[in-house]
């Protein structure tokens, strides 16, 4: 059991990290209608950030990806900005992902809810991916791939 002054700080720096997280979340949902005459990627960018804040994130979301939120919001805002410069770009990027976020979803719905931690890290793996795709730059803790990822999923399978 953390001493309470142990507490007090993880308790302040979650609320610190929370605090980037809305910040970020809400430039993003005013910078997220520049992309609605691209309706694909807007319904994928819509349902990424749905999937990422939902009402209760900071609660049902372990620290170690929260970590990671401020980057994966970031982005989408970068998706934003390339999205706009080259379209067909970015509809070649989503083709791929396309295939592999059906694996997950599909699992997770079979799944029924009941928790299962190799799925939970294969959805973690797909932000990364995201990341790796859409905006390079922000760079990933982990080396991704549609590839990799495509190995990850097969191996889930045996």
């Amino acid at each position: 059991m953390p001493r309470k002054g142990g507490l007090t700080l993880l308790a302040n720096e979650i609320a610190r990290l929370v605090g980037a997280i809305l910040a970020e979340y809400a430039a993003l949902a005013k910078k997220l209608a520049q992309a609605k005459s691209f309706a694909q990627a807007y319904a994928d960018m819509q349902a990424q950030l749905n999937a990422l804040i939902g009402k209760r994130f900071v609660i049902d979301t372990p620290y170690a990806q929260l970590a990671h939120f401020p980057r994966y919001l970031k982005g989408i805002g970068l998706q934003i900005d390339k999205l706009k410069a080259d379209p067909s770009r970015d509809a070649r990027l989503a083709a791929d992902m396309l295939l592999l976020a059906q694996h997950y979803q599909r699992a997770t719905t079979q799944s029924g809810g009941v928790a299962d931690a190799r799925l939970a890290e294969y959805r973690w793996l797909l932000e990364e991916l995201r990341v790796s795709l859409y905006a390079q730059e922000l760079r990933t803790p982990i080396p991704v791939s549609v590839k990799r990822l495509h190995k990850v999923w097969e191996s889930m399978q045996r």
